[in-house]
This record gives structure tokens, sequence and C-alpha cells, in this order.
């Protein structure tokens, strides 16, 4: 009999621990191969770890609300499927109905509380978050959840805080029989704020402390402009047959496909025709080592409702055709908004697109997410006049313009790739053909 270990995995490059909310499986319970023995969250994504072997649960390492980093064992699992299950098999702990939660961010961890007590599992972000706006145990309970099994999320909370104010103040009622004493969430710790030369705190100030995602996508930010010296380049592109060749069929194909057809597949499709005409873009770097990707895996940054980034990957967006790019861009824009993407889905990209023609912006000068070396921003399109060269001389007309903004990583690619890749993709765009079948 072997005893293997069952790790935390990987989870993206910015992820680097999540916390166990549910255990699947009790020790001495058979398991087979790739079922699922435990349900986690991270800040961005709830998710389930598959066992790699088959056996039977030998030993649970870690409670419900814990914390574990990325590449910990989370389980042991016996293997040798002959073995026979232990006879006194030591039963998972009960939750406690205290959530406990310790100061710290980065290792916040609380217990779930049993069923019975009408209590629900917060994860340590929703904890923090309680802590940081002195919201009680009490409290906490009476804010609706829309995660799975009515957990409170993030966005839960946040709207919770955003309107609290305006809501009146709720009492609770006392309890019918006497009860051991449960423990609330401690006020939140008084921050010493210390002030430089450049940054004084004036009066009527306030001073906002970070969330651990926002901590997150700080740090993350840093390192990327910390590893790769950014360049942006800028094109300027007339996508006025582009623009009427969808104004024509977006309601075919709603009523054919039943999808929206937005702008942002048939920018990942031009994306992808120019990825093909220079591979150096879609590219890594590990060291001295450039690594040339073979899939073409096209991340999507999306905002949530709470403000924060997501950014969901097309996984092979080389092997679609524009209505398969439509469909997966629809369910990833709307599972991403309520908070539903899966670990798989959140990494692995290889080139970025980022539409700040969302916000009614005309360009920016993105940030690349690593291990990428490059990232596009897709501006707002504007009606502008434009010089158009006819065979009868040039003429002024009013066309549908749009501006790109390339961020590329000047380590590995220089100037005129950087250039020409945008140039490429702005091509592709112009040279959209009106009279294609949807």
């Amino acid at each position: 009999m072997a005893e293997k270990s069952i790790l935390m995995p990987k989870m993206g490059e910015s992820i680097a621990e999540a916390t166990i909310i549910r255990w699947l499986k009790k020790e001495g319970d058979p398991i087979a191969q790739d079922e699922p023995i435990v349900e986690i969250a991270t800040d961005k994504v709830d998710s389930e770890i598959p066992s790699t072997e088959a056996g039977i649960v030998g030993k649970i390492l870690h409670p419900e609300g814990a914390v574990v980093k990325v590449g910990e064992p989370v389980a042991m699992i016996l293997t040798e499927g002959g073995a026979a299950v232990p006879s006194a098999p030591a039963p998972v702990a009960e939750p406690t109905p205290v959530q406990h939660i310790q100061n710290s961010v980065q290792q916040a961890r609380e217990a779930a509380t049993p069923a019975a007590s009408g209590s629900r599992f917060y994860s340590p972000l929703v904890l923090n978050i309680a802590r940081t706006e002195g919201i009680g145990m009490d409290e906490l309970e009476r804010i609706p959840g829309s995660g799975k099994e009515d957990r409170v999320t993030k966005a839960d909370i946040l709207n919770y805080v955003k309107n609290r104010g305006n809501a009146p103040a709720a009492v609770s009622a006392p309890a019918a029989t006497p009860a051991a004493p449960v423990a609330e969430a401690p006020a939140a710790p008084r921050v010493e704020v210390k002030s430089s030369p450049a940054i004084a705190v004036n009066a009527g100030d306030e001073i906002i402390e970070m969330d651990r995602v926002r901590k997150m996508i700080a740090e993350n930010m840093v390192r990327s402009k910390q590893t790769s010296p950014h360049v942006t380049s800028f094109v300027e592109a007339d996508v006025t047959n582009l623009v009427q060749w969808r104004e024509k069929n977006k309601g075919i194909f709603q009523k054919r496909e039943g999808e929206s057809l937005t702008f942002t597949p048939i920018f990942i499709e031009c994306i992808v025709r120019a990825i093909k005409d220079f591979p150096m873009i879609n590219i890594s770097v590990d060291g001295d080592k450039i690594i040339r990707r073979r899939n073409i895996n096209i991340g999507m940054a999306a905002a949530q409702p709470n403000g924060n980034l997501i950014v969901p990957v097309i996984k092979n967006a080389d092997t679609m055709n524009l209505t398969g790019l439509a469909r997966s861009v629809n369910d990833l824009a709307k599972r991403a908004r309520e908070n539903k993407l899966t670990l798989d889905e959140i990494q692995g990209g290889t080139y970025t697109l980022t539409n700040v023609g969302t916000f009614g912006n005309v360009m920016g000068t993105p940030i690349i997410p690593q291990p990428q070396v490059a990232i596009m921003a897709a501006g707002a399109i504007r009606k502008k006049p434009a010089v158009l060269e006819t065979e009868y001389g040039d003429v002024i007309a009013i066309r549908h313009m749009m501006f790109l903004s390339h961020s590329y990583d000047h380590r590995v690619v220089d100037g005129a790739l950087g250039g020409q890749f945008v140039r490429r993709v702005a091509d592709y765009m112009e040279q959209w053909d009106p009279n294609r079948e949807v």
C-alpha cells in the first residue's frame, strides 16, 4: 500500500493560495481517479480538485476554511486498490460554529459553521471586508447571498456596504434559549498611517485600505512593469465596412444562433489572423530563453460589477470560426460577471485583448499580463471625417474610425515587429468583406 499526495494545483500566474470550502470525501472513503475530492475558492473563482489517484482517502490535511498555498498537499490517498478500508477511519472534524479571523489578510482563516445552526461558510475575503467595515457576525448572517449554497460573495457584501447607510438599522431578535456565546468578527484594527512628505494626509481626506484582490492586482501590475520594458504603438483603423456588416447581420445572427454578435469576436478573429502572420508575438520569456507558443489562446479582459478585473481565456481560438468565437465570448463574459468562471478558464492565455472603448476611451496604454509579451487595447469606434482616395480624386467622407493600442515587451518584441503586428490587425479590420456570409 502506497501513500500519494493530492496537491493544491497551480491556478494561474497571479493566484498563490486558495481556501478549502468543503470536503467532498471523508477519511476512509473510496475515491476514483479524477473524482472531485474537495471544493476550493480563490478571490476570483470557485472550483474542485480532482483526485490524481484511485484508492482510499487516507488523511485530510487541512480543515474546511483553511487557506492553503499552491503546491502544498491537501490530502493523502492510499493507493493499490486491494488495501482494506481502515476499520475505524478518523472522521473529518465537524466544523465549529465560530467564524475565526486572523488579522493577517494573506493568511486569513476561518471555520465553517454546521448546517444545523443555519449559518453559512464565509470566505476569508468576505470576513476581511466584514472586519474592515465593522460588520459583526449577526449582521453578516442577515446579508442575502448569491453564491453557491447561498454563500455571501464579495459582490454581495460590497453591495450591502454601499447601501448600508440607506437601510434602517436591524435589531437582532433575542435568543429563545440560552446558547454558548458566538464570537463576532473583531472590529477593524486601527491602522497607523505613516505619511511621507510626498503624500500628505489632510483634514477631511479618507483613507481606504485596499482589499485583497486590489492588492493582488496592484502587485501584478507593478511586477509586470518591473519585468517587461513596455512600449506602445498606435494605429488608427477605418472600420466602416466592419461596422456596417455587423449592423446588417447581427439580427440574423441572433435569430439563427441565439447569440449576440458583438465586436469582440470580430476583433479576436482579426488578431488571430495577425498572430499567424507574426508568430513571434505569441511567445513567453523564460530567463534567456524564448518559448514560442503553439496554441493561440486569447485572453479577453473583463471588468466585473465590483470593479475588479478578470481575464477569461478562449483556448485554441485559431480553431474556431466566428460563430464559435461569439459563443465563447458571450459565455465567458456572462460567467465572469456572475463570478462563475473555473480556474482553467482564467489561465493559459498567450495574447490578450482589452476593449477600452467600452468605457468611451479612444485609446490606452495597457499593461502586459505576464508571462505574455503583448496586449492590445481597442478604442471606441467614432464617426469622423476622413480623406478617401477614389478614382476621381480625394474626397472627404464620414467614416467609422477607431484606435488600436499595442503594448509589447521590448526585451523580445522590437518596434518593427510590434508596429507591423498592430498594423496587420488594422488591415484585417479595414479589409473586412462587406458581402461576407454571417
